[in-house]
């Protein structure tokens, strides 16, 4: 049994990898042209992204219900952008592997020229900055209601959804000192220079 369940866990560490390495695809999930949809089944496990600056284009702010294979529901906070730049990105996510303990898989990049994004999509159970600059922000607006930022077509036609419940949105937005908690991350681009993806023993998360 627990033979069969060190395999298990060593796939899903190789799975965690090849998606980690793929440059297109820093963090962990597999992008395409135009907008994944956000119905797939999460993991569950959260990740943690840092950023030193991101700027936000065409912003919407709006509550769903994640949903993981084993049926779990997950509370979050979605942050939609059209158009996104971000400067020394950090996203790291904890593995346990057999034998060898826990290990932190950790991807960088954008330090010498930013990290761009279009229609990015971020699950988030946690968000903090240092400071945030909006422009043109309307808070309060129902859901249903946005346009100044995207919506995931895949949350739109969700039953958590809720036309009627609150939203935000705002014509611009820069952040400094980015911290995030997420559990899922879509984008239809996502472009990083100076990529770097690295495994180390332990915990050495981004922040």
């Amino acid at each position: 049994m627990s033979h069969r369940a060190g395999k298990t866990r060593w796939r899903r560490f190789a799975a965690v990898l090849v998606a980690g390495v793929a440059a297109c695809t820093a963090l962990g999930i597999a992008m395409g042209q135009g907008v994944l949809a956000a119905s797939f089944l999460i993991s569950g496990k959260k990740f943690q992204v840092t950023a030193d600056t991101l700027t936000s284009r065409g912003l919407s702010i709006y509550g769903m219900v994640d949903v993981t294979r084993q049926g779990e529901r997950v509370p979050v906070t979605v942050t939609g952008s059209r158009h996104t730049t971000i400067s020394a990105l950090c996203q790291s996510v904890l593995v346990e592997i057999p034998v060898l303990g826990e290990q932190t898989l950790k991807i960088t990049g954008g330090r010498e020229q930013p990290v761009e994004a279009s229609n990015l999509f971020l699950d988030t159970t946690f968000q903090s900055a240092g400071q945030a600059d909006f422009r043109g922000l309307n808070q309060g607006i129902a859901q249903g209601e946005i346009t100044k930022g995207p919506i995931n077509p895949g949350d739109r036609n969700s039953r958590f959804f809720d036309p009627d419940g609150f939203g935000q949105q705002a014509t611009s937005v820069t952040l400094t000192d980015v911290r995030v908690t997420a559990v899922a991350l879509s984008a239809g681009t996502f472009n990083i220079p100076g990529l770097r993806v690295q495994i180390e023993h332990g915990r050495h998360e981004c922040f």
